[in-house]
C-alpha cells in the first residue's frame, strides 16, 4: 500500500438506501475495524434479540467518537491494497452541505447509493446536483439492495439508465454503475456469482481507480487568519498570525498581502507549537508566522503571497447556492455568511434564476428561494471579502449562509461584482499596499496611552449641538489625560478638500478624505471626535470602508432622527451638553476604549 496517498470520498444518498450498510461492509471486508469490534456488535445484537446489520458498525464508531468530540459527520478510515481512504458520511442534507461547502470535507470522489427496490428518489437527484455544484467530478453510483430484487439485471439497468440521463443533464458522468448488496457483501470488496452478468469491478476496485486531486500546495497560497496572538512572558514580544493553510506554501522571507485590507509585510519566522521554527508551511498545516513589520490584521482576512495571483475583493457576489432552510431565503431578511474564518452580514439582492434540484426545472427569479431549490443569485455583504470565484474546492470560494442560529444554505462564488464603493476600496488597497508601518504598533500605543484608538462620529441636524457636545467631551477626556482631538468636517472641507468642487457628486470624495485623515490620527492612537451634519448610512459605509468598523462609534445628537444612520448611542445635545458628553464618555468606557475608570 502507498501510505503517502490518501483519497477522501463522500458517501451520499437518500435516507434508508443503505449508505451506512455499504460503509460498514467496506470496513469489515477490508479488515479496517478495530480489533474485536465486529464480534462486539454481533454480541450486542444477540443480547437485544435483533438481527445483526453492518450499519451498526458505523453507528458504534460514531458513538465512540462522540465520547471525545462533537461530530456532525462520521470520518472513517480504511485501507485497500493500494492506498488509504477517508470516508465522509454525511447523514443528511444539512450536514452534507455544511461540511462540503465549508471545506470540512474536501471530497475528491463520491459514492452515491440508490436502493434497487425503491429506485431513484428525489434526494438521489438532489445529492447528485450538490456533488456537481461543489465540483466533485469522480463519481460511482451503487445500486444497492440487489438481494431484495433477486439480483435481476433489468432492475439495475433501468436505474442506471434513468440516473445516468439525470447526471448527463447536470454535467456529470459516473465512472461506474455497480450493482451491490451491502448486507450480503456482493460486489463491495469481492464479486458475487449471483451477479455474474455484471462485467465491471467491485466498489473497492473502482475506488482504487479514482485519481487523487492535484496537491493543493501547487495552488496560490491562501490562509484564513484565525487570530493574531501575542506572547509577553519572559520578554517575548512576538505577534503570531495563525490559521490553517488552505492552499499553496509559505516560506520565510516571502512578502505576504492580507485581503481585503491590502496590508503587506515580509514573513520573519514560521512558528510551530512546542517545536523548532520551520522554514516553510504548506497546505493542510496549521501555521503561525511573524512579520517584519507589525500590522493590524483581523480574523477573517486572507493571507496571500505578493508574487502570486491575488483574490478578488468585493461586497457584491454572484453565487450558486443550495437552500435548505425551513423558511425561504428572501430579500427582506438579513443573514450571516461564513467563509473560512470570515463572518459577515449578507442580504439577498437579486435572484437571477431558480432550479429545482430534483427535476432540474427552472424559473425566472422571484423574491425568494424555497427549501431544496438551487438558485443563481446576487448577495450583498456588509463589508468586502476576499474571494476566488470559479475555483472549486477552495476555501475562498465556498460559503454557508446562517439563518438565525442554523446553517440554512450554502454554495460557491461564481463572480465578484462591482458596487458603489469599489472605487473607495481600490484606493484603500493602494494605500495599505504602500503603507510605511511604524516600529510602534497600535497595540503598543494603546498600552502606553491607556486607551484604544477610536473614531467617534457625532451627527445630527443643524443646530442640534454636535460641536458643543464634542468640544465638551474633548475637554473632559483631555483633563483625564487622554490623547484626544476634535475635528469638525469643515476643518477638512476648506483645507484638505479645498480642491474638491462642491456639489452632490463631491460628497463621497469629501467623506473619503475625511476618513483618510481620521485613519492617520487613529494609527497614532488618538481618540478622534468628528462632527458631521445629517450623515446617512451610505455615508457611514464609505467611512467604514477606509476605517475598520470596530474602531468606529456613531452618535446621533438631537431629538429628531430622520436619517437611516445606524447609531450606537443617541444623546440630547444642546438641551444638556454636559450630560450628553458624560453619556458618550460612559459608552467609550463600556466599549473598552478608555481603559481605567475615572471619577466624575
Amino acid at each position: 500500500m502507498n501510505s503517502d496517498t490518501q483519497l477522501t470520498i463522500v458517501v451520499a444518498g437518500h435516507v434508508d438506501h443503505g449508505k451506512s450498510t455499504v460503509i460498514g461492509r467496506l470496513l469489515s471486508d477490508t479488515g479496517s475495524l478495530p480489533q474485536g469490534r465486529l464480534e462486539a456488535v454481533r454480541a450486542m445484537c444477540a443480547e437485544q434479540g435483533r438481527p445483526f446489520e453492518y450499519a451498526f458498525l458505523l453507528d458504534a464508531l460514531k458513538d465512540e467518537q462522540a465520547q471525545n468530540i462533537t461530530i456532525d459527520t462520521a470520518r472513517i478510515f480504511f485501507n485497500s491494497a493500494n492506498r488509504s481512504y477517508q470516508i465522509v458520511d454525511a447523514p443528511g442534507h444539512i450536514e452534507f452541505l455544511k461540511n462540503m461547502v465549508s471545506g470540512a470535507a474536501r471530497a475528491e470522489a463520491a459514492l452515491l447509493v440508490i436502493d434497487a427496490a425503491e429506485g431513484v428518489a428525489e434526494n438521489s437527484r438532489r445529492h447528485g446536483y450538490l456533488l456537481a455544484m461543489l465540483g466533485v467530478r469522480q463519481l460511482a453510483v451503487l445500486v444497492n439492495k440487489m438481494d431484495l430484487c433477486n439480483y435481476e439485471r433489468v432492475v439495475f439497468e433501468r436505474i442506471s439508465e434513468e440516473y445516468g440521463r439525470f447526471l448527463q443533464e447536470i454535467g456529470l458522468q459516473a465512472a461506474a454503475f455497480i450493482p451491490v448488496s451491502g448486507r450480503e457483501g456482493s460486489n463491495i470488496a469481492a464479486p458475487d456469482t449471483r451477479l455474474d452478468w455484471y462485467r465491471g469491478g467491485t466498489v473497492l476496485e473502482q475506488l482504487d481507480r479514482f485519481v487523487p486531486a492535484p496537491a493543493p500546495v501547487d495552488n496560490p497560497f491562501r490562509l484564513y487568519v484565525q487570530g493574531v496572538y501575542r506572547f509577553t512572558g519572559g520578554g517575548d514580544q512576538r505577534r503570531i498570525v495563525a490559521g490553517e493553510v488552505d492552499s499553496g506554501r509559505l516560506r520565510v522571507g516571502d512578502q505576504v498581502v492580507f485581503y481585503p485590507s491590502g496590508k503587506k509585510s515580509r514573513v520573519a519566522t514560521i512558528e510551530a507549537f512546542n517545536a523548532p521554527r520551520l522554514q516553510e508551511a504548506q497546505a493542510g498545516q496549521a501555521a503561525g508566522f511573524t512579520l517584519e513589520e507589525q500590522l493590524y490584521v483581523t480574523r477573517g482576512e486572507v493571507a496571500c503571497r505578493q508574487d502570486e495571483p491575488k483574490p478578488d475583493v468585493a461586497r457584491r457576489l454572484r453565487v450558486s447556492l443550495f437552500w435548505l432552510g425551513r423558511q425561504a431565503l428572501h430579500k427582506k431578511k438579513n443573514y450571516l455568511l461564513k467563509m473560512g474564518t470570515a463572518r459577515v452580514g449578507a442580504r439577498l439582492e437579486d435572484i437571477e434564476r431558480v432550479i429545482d434540484g430534483s427535476d432540474l426545472s427552472t424559473a425566472a427569479g422571484g423574491d425568494e428561494v424555497r427549501r431544496h431549490e438551487v438558485a443563481e443569485c446576487v448577495l450583498v455583504l456588509e463589508r468586502a471579502l476576499a474571494v476566488d470565484p470559479g475555483l472549486e474546492g477552495r476555501g475562498t470560494n465556498r460559503f454557508v449562509l446562517v439563518d438565525g442560529y442554523e446553517i440554512a444554505g450554502g454554495g460557491l462564488v461564481r463572480e465578484a461584482l462591482p458596487d458603489r464603493l469599489s472605487w473607495v476600496r481600490e484606493k484603500v488597497l493602494q494605500r495599505n499596499f504602500r503603507w510605511q508601518a511604524s516600529n510602534i504598533s497600535i497595540e503598543d500605543r494603546a498600552e502606553k496611552y491607556n486607551q484604544r484608538a477610536a473614531l467617534v462620529l457625532l451627527s445630527g441636524p443643524l443646530g442640534a449641538g454636535k460641536k458643543e457636545v464634542a468640544k465638551e467631551l474633548e475637554t473632559r477626556l483631555f483633563a483625564a489625560g487622554r490623547i484626544v482631538y476634535f475635528l469638525g468636517i469643515g476643518n477638512v472641507k476648506y483645507g484638505l478638500d479645498a480642491d474638491v468642487a462642491n456639489g452632490q457628486s463631491s460628497r463621497d470624495e469629501h467623506l473619503r478624505r475625511l476618513a483618510e485623515a481620521a485613519y492617520l490620527l487613529l494609527d497614532a492612537g488618538v481618540i478622534l471626535l468628528v462632527t458631521a451634519r445629517d450623515l446617512r448610512q451610505a455615508d457611514l459605509e464609505i467611512i467604514k470602508t477606509i476605517v475598520p468598523p470596530e474602531w468606529i462609534e456613531t452618535i446621533w445628537v438631537g431629538e429628531e432622527k430622520e436619517s437611516d444612520l445606524a447609531c450606537d448611542l443617541r444623546v440630547s445635545g444642546r438641551a444638556d451638553v454636559e450630560e450628553s458628553a458624560r453619556e458618550i464618555r460612559d459608552l467609550l468606557q463600556a466599549r473598552g476604549i478608555i481603559y481605567k475608570p475615572w471619577k466624575t
